[in-house]
């Protein structure tokens, strides 16, 4: 997986790794901000690659940013060593840089989130990993800020 971004990598997709849904988010390194798209199921954390290549067509992402689920200590746990298995598929076969990026917390935050905005509980029914990819990729780009943006 790649080290710091270049300055050309402007567009970027995230994905907030899980074994039933994968959320995923499109974001610009310009304004920082990034929008929520639906989230692809999974089989035991296997997209649908054929898919997946449809909406990275769509999108053009320079990149990828996959959230890292580490342990509250900081921890590698087993979901955290599968979302870096991810995104180096994602780097092998899309032929653009992968990232992972600490997502403690951002699936609770996304919660949070509609729940505030008089949503439902059913989190089954009405996923927040989109909502959590771009919680994902929001804290990516503050992290990692656009320095020249010409």
């Amino acid at each position: 997986m790649s080290q710091a971004p270049a300055a050309k990598i402007r567009s970027l997709m995230a994905f907030d790794f899980g074994t039933q849904r994968i959320g995923i988010a499109m974001g610009q390194r310009l304004t920082g901000t990034a929008q929520p798209l639906n989230p692809m199921k999974a089989r035991d954390g296997i997209p649908d690659w054929e898919a997946l290549q449809r909406i990275v067509d769509e999108w053009q992402p320079d990149a990828f940013v996959v959230g890292l689920p580490l342990n509250m200590d900081g921890s590698a746990s087993d979901m955290s060593r599968r979302a870096k298995k991810f995104a180096g598929r994602l780097e092998g076969r899309y032929h653009r840089p992968a990232y992972t990026h600490d997502e403690r917390l951002t699936s609770y935050e996304a919660k949070g989130m509609v729940i505030a905005q008089g949503g439902s509980r059913d989190f089954g029914a009405n996923s927040v990993d989109g909502l959590a990819a771009q919680l994902i990729l929001e804290s990516w780009m503050a992290a990692w800020p656009l320095k020249d943006p010409l």
